[in-house]
């Protein structure tokens, strides 16, 4: 049996070579960087197969396949969802994704997706306030301080210009390791003791939390006229973040509204709910942000060309460096037809 062909060999970008390829970017050049990615792959949205993720829900979590192509190339990501995972010391959050050749069908990429789930989301959450936030704003409310929070904080500081970190979460011990991990990154961090307290003054509110209910983390009330809401929480049926009221008054933004209105803030409201799509505000087709008072929110749930944005992103920037393993996981014979042939000549 011969050696596997280069195109049998597919590299595999692991969690420590993952983090390893982060810091010889640059965390937030590459935030900036997936952002960039993000939103050239918006500009040419109708390209793209899309369909709301497939989902298999249980008592405790769910697990989901997010798929899409351009026509040229093909991506998916695993990904699940487990709060109750946090109070057994796992994460909340694992992935893996793959990108394949369209043409042949060999697979081109196979790398991790937690720590580039996270750094994805980031850069979405960013591109999107780019387009929707108001001018000049400085200031961000960040309820909710988990695993997403200093992805969030750093990829704000970085596209958007946020100077100020207003922290607030139910578990105190969360919002401390968030300041501690955010010290010296030249950002001003106030913690607060209330989520209203973490709003007062802010431009921008993002809301990030974890536990799969219906919740209100904000109320119609406490959401003031100019704001940009980054309502990235709400990520399956279920479960949000947002009274109805704010919704009401707010210009709503989404990726895909067959998908977010299944998971997103807007499973609260009627099916005919009028949303904008991000895409359509990136590509000129419509506005954005119409004045200052204006309250907008993007109701992110996250989508596969985003994924497929990130996994190209990092099949680009692994060139070279050799931050990446080559698998042997595809079948290799000599004659495409004997496989059973190349089987046993491996005894």
């Amino acid at each position: 049996m011969t050696s596997p062909s280069r195109l049998a060999l597919v590299p595999f970008v692991s969690v420590a070579n993952m983090m390893r390829l982060v810091h010889h970017i640059g965390l937030e050049t590459m935030l900036v960087e997936l952002a960039d990615e993000i939103e050239a792959d918006f500009r040419r949205w109708p390209a793209f197969d899309k369909t709301p993720r497939v989902a298999s829900h249980s008592e405790v979590g769910v697990i989901e396949l997010m798929p899409t192509s351009d026509g040229e190339t093909y991506g998916f990501k695993y990904v699940n969802g487990h709060p109750k995972n946090m109070r057994e010391g796992l994460q909340t959050v694992t992935a893996f994704g793959l990108l394949a050749d369209v043409n042949t069908g060999y697979p081109l990429l196979l790398s991790e997706m937690t720590l580039l789930t996270a750094l994805r989301t980031a850069a979405t959450s960013a591109m999107a306030a780019k387009w929707l936030a108001p001018q000049g704003a400085r200031v961000m409310a960040l309820i909710g301080n988990g695993a997403q929070s200093e992805f969030q904080a750093l990829a704000f500081r970085a596209r958007c210009g946020i100077k100020e970190l207003r922290l607030y979460d139910i578990d105190p011990a969360a919002t401390a390791k968030c300041a501690a991990n955010l010290a010296g990154t030249g950002l001003k961090l106030v913690p607060c003791q209330s989520a209203e307290a973490a709003i007062e003054g802010a431009d921008i509110i993002t809301t990030c939390t974890a536990d799969k209910h219906f919740a209100t983390i904000l109320s119609d009330n406490m959401v003031g006229a100019g704001v940009h809401l980054n309502a990235i929480g709400g990520d399956c049926p279920g479960k949000t973040e947002l009274a109805p009221g704010i919704l009401l008054r707010a210009s709503v933004f989404v990726e895909y509204p067959e998908q977010t209105r299944i998971e997103g803030e807007i499973q609260q409201m009627p099916a005919d709910f009028p949303v904008t799509e991000l895409w359509q505000v990136i590509t000129g087709q419509t506005p954005g942000r119409r004045d200052r008072a204006e309250v907008t929110l993007f109701d992110g749930v996250g989508f596969a060309v985003e994924d497929f944005s990130a996994l190209r992103y990092v099949l680009r920037r692994i060139k070279g460096t050799g931050l990446y393993d080559d698998l042997d996981m595809i079948a290799d014979p000599d004659e495409p037809r004997d496989l059973y042939g190349m089987l046993m000549r491996a005894r």
